[in-house]
């Protein structure tokens, strides 16, 4: 059995930061990240499902092979899904789209992948549909997490990325998965609020089991017995903030089944992803005894309150 299959396509990106800039394309996807976040912190058997062109096809089966996860890959013509990003001072960032890989069919998930106890349904730029979330939820038992920026996001005229929601059938994929995390820009888009509990409270109305919405340097914040959650971030100095929301969600997962409780969780999915921020690329360090020390030092400033009504 799988500890954690994460479904969405890998992607080479290219970053640019005020304190960094990749000298190459780099190994990244939001499935990706957090395949390698849960391998890096305890998870023994971790697959990946999704399409790669052939142009980056061989040197992605070896960087898996090295980073320990089990690859289902798809090879396509049409080249390797990516982007160009870039940051401002402010943190704001911009995606220049370098190439899209192409839609994941239930026909490329065997039946192993489906013997998993988590599936992280992670897509980059429509890789994934609600027919294939419909496959997932009625073809495996396992606890499915979603984050739904690749289901959020299209190609502007400009080649560069635009955001825009579905409402109707984004409704209907909530209606199938126990987790959603949104970060905030995306719950805003999602949700129309600018307000993250109010968001929260309009996803658990559209059919969320459990939403999260991140907020960057904030930390995160969910709703959890009828009390409202904040969760701090550590406080760190950011290189490249890429990943960070994917390291959260992989991390998020391997402490979750460790202790079902979705406190807990979060407070280590918190500390995780300040190392992942502090670093670039996918050999990013994530030592599981300065995780707990991270997050024992941000759990005095947890904050719990009953949630507002909106």
């Amino acid at each position: 059995m799988f500890d954690l299959v994460g479904i969405g396509n890998p992607v080479y990106d290219s970053i640019v930061t005020p304190l960094s800039k990749t000298s190459e394309r780099v190994l990244s996807g939001c499935s990706t990240n957090g395949c390698l976040a849960a391998r890096r912190l305890g998870f023994e058997r971790v697959g990946l499902i999704g399409r790669i062109g052939n142009d980056y096809a061989a040197r992605l089966r070896y960087d898996l092979r090295k980073y320990g996860v089990i690859a289902s890959l798809d090879s396509v013509n049409s080249g390797t899904g990516g982007f160009h990003l870039e940051y401002d001072q402010a943190g704001n960032r911009t995606l220049q789209v370098l190439g899209v890989a192409g839609k994941i069919d239930p026909e490329m998930i065997a039946d192993e992948f489906l013997d998993a106890r988590f599936i992280v349904i992670g897509p980059i730029l429509g890789e994934v549909d609600l027919s294939l979330v419909k496959f997932l939820r009625t073809s495996t038992d396992a606890t499915l997490f979603l984050d739904p920026q690749g289901l959020i996001r299209l190609v502007g005229e400009d080649g560069k990325i635009a955001h825009k929601c579905d409402r109707d059938e984004f409704r209907k994929i909530l209606n199938l998965v126990d987790f959603v995390k949104p970060n905030e820009p995306e719950s805003v888009t999602i949700t129309g609020s600018n307000d993250p509990v109010k968001a929260l409270r309009l996803l658990q109305e559209m059919g969320s089991a459990f939403p999260i919405v991140t907020l960057a340097e904030r930390g995160s914040v969910f709703i959890n017995d009828g009390n409202e959650c904040w969760v701090p971030a550590y406080e760190t100095r950011a290189i490249d903030p890429t990943g960070a929301g994917d390291v959260y969600g992989g991390s998020f997962i391997v402490e979750y089944k460790r202790t079902h409780d979705k406190v807990e969780s979060a407070l280590f999915a918190s500390a995780a992803s300040s190392l992942m921020v502090e670093q670039v690329g996918p050999d990013f360090r994530l030592d599981p005894s300065e995780v707990r020390r991270r997050k024992d030092s941000i759990s005095t400033a947890l904050t719990m309150a009953p949630a507002r009504d909106h």
